[in-house]
């Protein structure tokens, strides 16, 4: 590991000083290079017109780097600090002051390069909500979709007319041959749920198997399928170890960055800067550099530059549980976790990407609505033939099942504030889970429901029993109880700098331009630009919103809308009839 980081920390000081004493100034610098940054990088340089430096805070997603590269090593980045800023909370007010953990990627291709890769577009019926708001009509789904399908090489849907084939992210859909899964997909048409043979088409509602970013048994980041494909044009330069400290400003114009690389400091002038740090690192940066609520700046001794108090607002997450069970029989892959084991699954991935470590086990799922309330799914459900929580804590259970489960698009609205002046102080956030009536019964729905279908004969031979909540936990504040405890972040922070139009007192970013509100040459392309969280993983709809930001900022022409039909569920009008009688 110290070889490792001389050679590197060489080689990337070589490159800065070459790039910088040949070129101090460019016309895009973007900060990050995550799911957005990685895009950006490449279509902002693609025409060879344009100089364009990519700020990464983190180390190189290097292709030798099994924690990175091998899908099921996805436990071990999270936590460590040569991967993940390892954010937490404040105390959760509503889960018994609780810190809940946030594993960020710190690393080329960002969270893309650490995620469980799963690939969920959301709901159509997302986009719509998104463009039913003012100023945002041209986010709807008919125009969001021709910019996932430019993204998507969707591999194992080739006649599929929604889905993308000639994109840059491979996807695969996961094989989900292990009969946990038959079982699991039959429990929940037992249950009175329907199957989906694709959630990121026609149908999201129901059960099936997902797509992941994996290809060829390896890791598809945002870095790998965009970034490095670039990196070849010398337009673009793309910088590691670079952590930025300030957007500089002259009066309320963006000139520039300022920027610490191995204990020094630098200064580059950009005609325009581009944040896509994500949904925490952004409004941090746009806080320090004096963007944001006055009041709070001003109490820091900051000089506001821009008064835009929904910096750091609406700040929305998922919060999931695992709800795992004993096997009776032995045919989980409870014992891949076996540490005697992993040299050797660790061999045959390396040797031809083969066996248990070629993928993430996150290979199927569904969505359901938990109530008769709500138009579209607000449920979701992550199937694993084995019992292991994110860290790698498995269960005491020689083979074992669990199910992820949480909601979707909870009420519960959280805020992100800057603690000091100090860049390198995580800033304060709290998400307010379990805030509000919806998101508690929600709670209790999702959890009574999953039990519902895991107690269908289709899983009997295979159930020995719930280790975790486990039969203790039934009433439904116990239920609330266990998630209090127990529950952890989905890992899909988001919506801290939304979209929206200046005559929005909360919005931050102009939907039309990605531009900040008040502020010349400053944009936001990354998912603290969502208005609203998405249902499902938000990689995908990060993706999709950088492919049509570059459009927006290149001043191309965007994409034709492609108004197409998408299953909507039709509600019970004798029962809603009785209920208004």
């Amino acid at each position: 590991m110290i070889i490792q980081q001389y050679f590197t920390r060489n080689a990337d000081k070589k490159c800065l000083k070459e790039e910088l004493e040949m070129n101090q100034s460019y016309d895009y610098i973007i900060v990050g290079s995550g799911s957005a940054g990685s895009i950006l990088g490449n279509r902002l340089s693609a025409d060879g017109s344009k100089s364009v430096l990519v700020l990464e805070a983190g180390r190189s997603d290097y292709p030798w780097d099994l924690f990175i590269q091998m899908p099921a090593a996805l436990m071990f980045p999270a936590g460590n600090p040569l991967y993940d800023w390892i954010y937490k909370t404040d105390p959760e007010p509503y889960m018994d002051g609780r810190r809940v953990g946030h594993a960020r990627g710190k690393v080329l291709g960002g969270s893309s390069s650490i995620n469980g890769m799963i690939y969920q577009r959301g709901n159509p019926m997302d986009y719509e909500r998104w463009g039913a708001d003012p100023g945002m009509e041209k986010w709807d789904f008919a125009h969001c979709l021709p910019y996932f399908k430019r993204l998507e090489n969707a591999v194992d849907s080739p006649n599929d007319d929604l889905r993308g084939h000639d994109g840059p992210i491979t996807l695969t859909r996961g094989p989900a041959v292990n009969p946990l899964f038959g079982a699991f997909f039959e429990a929940a048409e037992q249950a009175g749920y329907p199957r989906t043979s694709d959630v990121n088409s026609y149908q999201q509602e129901g059960f099936g198997p997902f797509d992941r970013h994996i290809y060829n048994g390896r890791r598809v980041s945002a870095s790998r399928a965009y970034l490095r494909p670039a990196m070849k044009r010398e337009n673009l330069t793309v910088l590691t170890q670079a952590f930025v400290t300030g957007v500089n400003m002259s009066g309320k114009k963006a000139t520039g960055v300022t920027f610490t690389r191995h204990k020094k400091e630098h200064v580059v002038a950009a005609g325009e800067v581009i944040l896509a740090g994500g949904a925490i690192n952004t409004p941090q940066l746009l806080q320090l550099s004096g963007i944001g609520d006055a009041e709070h700046l001003r109490s820091l001794g900051i000089d506001p530059v821009m008064d835009l108090p929904g910096v750091g607002e609406n700040l929305q997450d998922h919060l999931e549980a695992y709800i795992q069970h004993a096997c009776p029989l032995p045919v989980s892959e409870q014992p891949s976790l076996n540490k005697l084991k992993m040299p050797w699954i660790g061999l045959q991935w390396i040797l031809g990407r083969k066996g248990p470590a070629a993928s993430s086990h996150f290979e199927g799922g569904g969505f359901i609505r938990s109530n008769d309330d709500v138009d579209y799914p607000n449920i979701m459900y992550h199937f694993l033939p084995l019992a292991v929580r994110y860290d790698g804590k498995k269960a005491k259970t020689a083979h074992g099942f669990q199910v992820h489960v949480g909601p979707m698009y909870s009420d519960s609205r959280g805020s992100l504030k800057i603690r000091s002046k100090n860049p390198a102080e995580h800033p304060s956030m709290v998400y307010n889970y379990l805030s509000t009536e919806q998101d508690r019964r929600e709670w209790v729905e999702a959890v009574r429901r999953t039990r519902e279908i895991i107690s269908k004969p289709s899983l009997s031979a295979y159930n020995a029993g719930e280790i975790s909540p486990g039969p203790s936990v039934e009433t439904d504040e116990e239920i609330l109880d266990w998630v209090k405890r127990d529950a952890e972040t989905a890992l899909h922070p988001c919506c801290t700098a939304k979209m929206g139009p200046d005559s929005d007192p909360m919005a931050v970013v102009d939907p039309d331009t990605m531009k900040v509100h008040g502020v010349a040459n400053l944009r936001v392309v990354d998912a603290s630009a969502m208005p609203y969280i998405t249902n499902g993983n938000i990689h995908a709809p990060v993706l999709m919103l950088a492919e049509k930001a570059a459009d927006l900022i290149i001043g191309r022409e965007a994409l034709a809308p492609e108004k197409v039909d998408f299953y909507r569920h039709e509600k019970d009008k004798s029962k809603e009839e009785a209920v208004h009688a």
